[in-house]
């Protein structure tokens, strides 16, 4: 397999040029003047930003190589929150991506400008020194990072950016003696359900290692990418949207097994098909305390059925197990539900190391742990109707059941939302008729993103859906279309183009 490595760098130079008394810094691109997917006045925009977060002081050193990571969100089509019980995903990367631009600093200072963070509640410089991260020479534990950058919850978004610095640092035995600065920009929106922290992680992570000169292969990027978010910014997320971040394909669904993270392919949409996102601007969050419970509960089940039924029920991951058989013999050994304290005392741990079970909690046992089982199954299914062509009405009809089941169980364990439901019932009145099949909660569930399946020429029914909606609740949603490649598909197609600084 190839590994990542920085396809081009770009090069800076000072002009004659100021604004508001500070510098504007022209940014020259090799070759095409495009630098996977971002046009050179893009660059100069984003650099104008980030001069202007830092009161007017470049950010970038002249004259050296600046690496550049591009990667998308991702709209869950189907599997979403099964991607941790071993189940079969379906993930489209979108249009709107995060990029990254890094250099390594003259001095120890590590320097992260996101633009726009007072907009979010957030503060948009972020300063530290090498050594916070590398104290005595090694890297911080994760535990001890994820409580550094908590001190300040205007600062927490940064281990979103230097998280995956740290991974890297840890998994690659790199211990760097330059600072870096770090440029972020992203149009993926936050707490909308589309991975908007994954593109962040993913791009961040790829221009450090490109600035540092560490190459990766994909699947380690996405693992990377993944455990900061687990360890670092302490959200206990699965892999699909950092894999599909990395991995994607545009215009296709990417089929990753999780077990851990197996890529099985891409899926093409068919011709006379396409996939639509509508944002309900209900926020969402993975580190949520909805999706944390939904998350305790499926593997207190699994454990449950492994300790006392190992000769019918014995597996590693819950998407092993069929609907049939979980229907006709698991479901009546498991309660419907179980406090932490009633669990531990005959189980013990849960055995997942990323959400632990909450003191004087009851978890809803039963549909959490039927709920990847049955969604593994439709995520098959899905997958089979699409490879087959999907040319003929039922079959198509049949999709939009398999999603519209997957949106009514997330309701049934606790992670459904209002206002998704009005969306998802606005779709199902207008139906195969207005060219629409079906509809389902993505991600993590509790608001965010709505994913439609529809005919290609649908545009005008999900618009008259984003009206009734807006109409209905004054929230104007956000209409999620297009599609663009992963960050490993960016990085393939401009392999062995490397330009040295202007």
């Amino acid at each position: 397999m190839k590994t990542w490595r920085m396809a081009r760098v770009i090069g800076l130079t000072p002009s004659p040029l100021h604004r508001n008394g500070a510098p504007v810094w022209l940014v020259r691109i090799a070759g095409t003047g495009r630098l996977r997917g971002m046009e050179s006045a893009d660059a100069r925009r984003e650099l104008s930003l980030a001069a202007e977060a830092t009161a007017g002081a470049p950010v970038f050193a002249p004259d050296r190589p600046v690496a550049l990571a591009r990667a998308p969100g991702r709209l869950d089509v189907m599997g979403g929150i099964s991607d941790y019980s071993g189940a079969l995903v379906l993930q489209m990367p979108l249009r709107e991506a995060a990029r990254a631009m890094a250099q390594p600093a003259e001095d120890d200072r590590l320097l992260v400008v996101s633009p726009g963070g007072d907009d979010v509640h957030r503060r948009s410089v972020f300063r530290a020194r090498l050594s916070d991260l590398l104290p005595g020479g090694e890297p911080l534990a994760p535990e001890a990072a994820r409580a550094w950058f908590h001190r300040d919850p205007l600062d927490a978004w940064a281990a979103y950016a230097l998280g995956p610095l740290l991974m890297l640092m840890r998994a690659k035995g790199l211990r760097p003696t330059q600072g870096l600065s770090l440029v972020l920009m992203s149009d993926v929106p936050e707490g909308r359900g589309v991975s908007s922290s994954a593109a962040v992680e993913v791009a961040s992570l790829l221009a450090a290692a490109g600035a540092y000169g560490v190459d990766l292969d994909p699947d380690e990027a996405a693992r990377l990418a993944q455990q900061a978010e687990n360890l670092v910014a302490g959200a206990p997320c699965g892999i699909m949207d950092q894999m599909t971040s990395v991995r994607g394909e545009a215009g296709k669904l990417l089929a990753l097994l999780c077990r851990p993270a197996t890529v099985e392919g891409q899926v093409t949409i068919p011709p006379g098909l396409a996939v639509w996102g509508l944002d309900s601007g209900v926020r969402h969050s993975v580190g949520g305390a909805a999706y944390a419970r939904v998350r305790v509960a499926a593997f207190m089940g699994s454990r449950i059925l492994n300790h006392d039924a190992p000769d019918l029920a014995a597996h590693t991951h819950l998407a092993e197990l069929s609907p049939s058989l979980f229907a006709d013999r698991l479901l009546p050994l498991l309660p419907e539900s179980l406090s932490t304290e009633a669990f531990e005392r005959v189980y013990g741990e849960t055995g997942d190391p990323v959400a632990r079970p909450q003191p004087e909690t009851r978890y809803p046992i039963r549909v959490c742990t039927r709920h990847p089982i049955y969604e593994h199954h439709r995520s098959q299914v899905f997958r089979e109707i699409l490879a087959d062509g999907a040319a003929r009405e039922s079959a198509r009809e049949m999709l939009g059941e398999l999603m519209l089941q997957s949106h009514a169980s997330y309701s049934d364990c606790g992670l459904g939302c209002a206002e998704t439901d009005r969306i998802v019932a606005e779709v199902r009145r207008l139906g195969p008729a207005r060219g629409l099949y079906g509809a389902r909660i993505t991600g993590g569930g509790s608001g965010g993103t709505v994913a439609i399946l529809g005919r290609a020429e649908a545009g005008d029914a999900i618009r008259e859906v984003a009206d009734a909606y807006a109409a209905e609740t004054g929230r104007t949603p956000r209409i999620f279309e297009g599609s663009s490649d992963g960050a490993w598909a960016d990085a393939v197609h401009e392999q062995g183009e490397t330009h040295g600084g202007a």
